[in-house]
C-alpha cells in the first residue's frame, strides 16, 4: 500500500497538520475560471477625506477569478495546491481596483522508513483582508498554523509570504522527533504602516500511548524585525502536546504552555519643562524593553466526511500585529464546515473571532469577527452558479473609530471541467 494511503495516527495540529482523517491519495487537479458581479461596503484607504474623516466607501464592480487545486501522490512523495487569483474592478471609488492572489502549496516527501520532510508555502498579495484561511481538501497542512495577516483594517496593498521546512524522525513505530523552521515577511504598501519580518526554529518529541493517542512537548523561538520603526520582540515557547483519534472521522489536537515575550520599541515620554524651552519640543522618545510571560494554548477539533470536513479549533498566542498595531497577544476562535458532493451543490461556512491585546508600540486592544457563507451549484456539467456573502466587524473597547462594520457580495457563473460541484474556498 503506498505510504500516503497508510495511517499514521492523529494529526498534531503544533506541527501544523490538517486534520488526517482528510488526508487523500489524490484529487485531481482542476483549474476554474469565474465572472461575478460584486458589491463591497467600508472601503477605507490609509487615508482622511476632506473633513478629516476616515474613509468609508461603497461600490459595486466586476471581478474575474481563476485558479487550480488539487493533490497529487506518488509512493514517496505528495503535493497538494490551492491557488487563485482575480482581478476586481469597481464602478466608482476606482482607486481600490484591486488584483489579489492567494497561493498554498504543501509537499511532503519520505526519503527513508524514518525520515520525511515536510514543505508549506502560503503567500499572497491582497488589498481587501477577509480573514483567518479555512482548512483546504488539497493541502496537506492547517494555514491558520502560519503567519499570515489576519487583522488588517485599512484597504491597502499587502505582501505575505510564509515557508516552512519540518524534518521528522520517526525513530520507532511510538517514538518520533521533528526540527524545523518557518521564514515570513509582511510588506505593506502604506509607508503609515509597518512591515515585518520574522523567523521561526521549533523542535519536539511525540510519544504515540495507543493507535489513537500521542502525547509530547514542544519547543518554539521566534524573532520579529520591524519594517519602518526601530521595534522588535523574541519569543521563547513551550508547550505539552496531545492529540487523539476519538473515531474513525472524529479528531482532536491541542496543547498549551507558555511564551516569553521579549520586545522592543520606541516610544515618545514628555521632557523636563526647562529642556523642553531650551531645546522647543515638549517631547523625545526612549527605546523601550518590555518582558511579558503569556500563558499560550491551541486546540482543533475536526469532523471529517468522505467529502468535507467540519471543525472548530481556537487558541491563545503572539501575532506581529497589522502594521498599525505591533508584537499583541492574540485569542482566537474558528468554525467552519467545507462540503464537496452534495448532488450538484458545493457549500463552506466560517466564522472567526479575533480578539488581540497590544503589547508593542500602541498599548490598548482591537479585533474583529467575520463571517463567510459560499456557495456553488452545478448549471450543467461544467457550469456552476457561485454566490459568496462575507461580513467583519471591527471592534475595540480602547479606539473608537476602530469599530465599523463592512460586507462583502458576490454573485457569478464559474467554469470548470468535471462531474462534481466546484469548490470554491
Amino acid at each position: 500500500m503506498p505510504v500516503f494511503a497508510q495511517y499514521a495516527g492523529p494529526a498534531i495540529l503544533s506541527r501544523g497538520e490538517a486534520p488526517a482523517a482528510m488526508a487523500s491519495p489524490e484529487i485531481d487537479f482542476r483549474p476554474f475560471v469565474e465572472l461575478a458581479g460584486v458589491y463591497d461596503t467600508g472601503l477605507s484607504g490609509v487615508e482622511v477625506n476632506s473633513q478629516g474623516q476616515l474613509g468609508n466607501e461603497a461600490s459595486e464592480g466586476l471581478e474575474v477569478t481563476a485558479g487550480i487545486s488539487g493533490v497529487h501522490s506518488w509512493r514517496h512523495t505528495k503535493i497538494g495546491l490551492n491557488y487563485r487569483g482575480s482581478i476586481r474592478r469597481y464602478a466608482h471609488d476606482t482607486a481600490f481596483n484591486t488584483t489579489d492572489q492567494f497561493l498554498l502549496l504543501g509537499i511532503t516527501h519520505e526519503f527513508s522508513r524514518h525520515v520525511s520532510l515536510t514543505l508549506n508555502e502560503n503567500a499572497g498579495m491582497y488589498s481587501e483582508n477577509y480573514g483567518l484561511p479555512a482548512l483546504s481538501q488539497t493541502v496537506p497542512f492547517d494555514p491558520s498554523t502560519t503567519e499570515v495577516p489576519t487583522t488588517d483594517f485599512f484597504d491597502n496593498r499587502t505582501e505575505y509570504l510564509t515557508t516552512q521546512a519540518n524534518l521528522i524522525f520517526q525513530k520507532t513505530a511510538r517514538l518520533s522527533f521533528s526540527m524545523g523552521g518557518d521564514g515570513f515577511l509582511v510588506s505593506r504598501a502604506s509607508s503609515a504602516l509597518y512591515g515585518v519580518t520574522g523567523a521561526t526554529a521549533h523542535a519536539d518529541v511525540q510519544y504515540r500511548l495507543t493507535r489513537r493517542s500521542t502525547i509530547g512537548a514542544n519547543y518554539t523561538f521566534t524573532h520579529y524585525d520591524y519594517v519602518g520603526v526601530l521595534s522588535s520582540a523574541d519569543m521563547h515557547g513551550v508547550s505539552g502536546v496531545y492529540s487523539v483519534r476519538l473515531s474513525r472521522w472524529l479528531e482532536f489536537s491541542g496543547s498549551g504552555g507558555i511564551i516569553r515575550v521579549e520586545s522592543r520599541f520606541i516610544q515618545n515620554v514628555p521632557i523636563d519643562p526647562a529642556i523642553a524651552a531650551l531645546i522647543g519640543t515638549p517631547e523625545g522618545t526612549v527605546v523601550l524593553d518590555r518582558i511579558d510571560h503569556v500563558a499560550s494554548f491551541s486546540g482543533r477539533l475536526s469532523r471529517t466526511f468522505a467529502k468535507g470536513v467540519a471543525y472548530i479549533s481556537g487558541g491563545r498566542g503572539t501575532t506581529p500585529g497589522n502594521g498599525l498595531f505591533l508584537t499583541s497577544v492574540t485569542d482566537t476562535a474558528i468554525v467552519g464546515y467545507n462540503y464537496t458532493g452534495l448532488r450538484r451543490w458545493s457549500l463552506g461556512v466560517s466564522a472567526n473571532y479575533i480578539r488581540a491585546e497590544s503589547i508593542g508600540n500602541v498599548l490598548g486592544t482591537y479585533g474583529n469577527t467575520t463571517g463567510t457563507l459560499t456557495a456553488s451549484r452545478q448549471i450543467t456539467r461544467n457550469v456552476h452558479g457561485i454566490v459568496s456573502v462575507s461580513a467583519r466587524q471591527y471592534s475595540s473597547v480602547d479606539f473608537s473609530l476602530y469599530n465599523r462594520f463592512l460586507y462583502d457580495v458576490r454573485v457569478g457563473v464559474g467554469y470548470s471541467p468535471g462531474d462534481i460541484p466546484l469548490r470554491i474556498w
